[in-house]
């Protein structure tokens, strides 16, 4: 019998069963969320800058189910949402005139996740 991997952390146990409610509402956003941030520590979603540079445009919202990683530059005025930033992603994102937020802080301001882009 294997034992079943995923996240230990209460807040984050949390997070996801808040998405998880939403999204039985028919946001089906918050439910792909909750179910990448399910996964195991490893299998966990990881994001350089200069690839949110590469695959968005300025203004646009970005919900990354994981951790954003401070490699490379940012020049785009975007608005990324993660479960956590590491190093110095978020003083980059806020640098290009941007905002680093919490993908719960993005869930009470955006409940229906409308113009949301998921990049994983």
């Amino acid at each position: 019998m294997s034992k079943r991997t995923g996240p230990t952390n209460p807040l984050l146990k949390s997070a996801i069963e808040s998405m998880r409610m939403r999204g039985s509402k028919g946001v089906k956003i918050w439910e792909d969320v909750a179910r990448k941030l399910s996964k195991s520590t490893r299998s966990r979603v990881e994001v350089n800058v200069a690839e949110i540079n590469r695959n968005s445009k300025d203004g646009e919202t970005i919900v990354v189910p994981g951790v954003v990683l401070s490699a490379g530059s940012i020049e785009k005025k975007v608005s990324v949402a993660a479960w956590r930033f590491s190093g110095t992603a978020d003083k980059k994102i806020a640098d290009a005139g941007g905002r680093a937020i919490t993908i719960d802080e993005l869930r009470k301001e955006n409940p229906k996740g409308t113009n949301v882009k998921l990049m994983v």
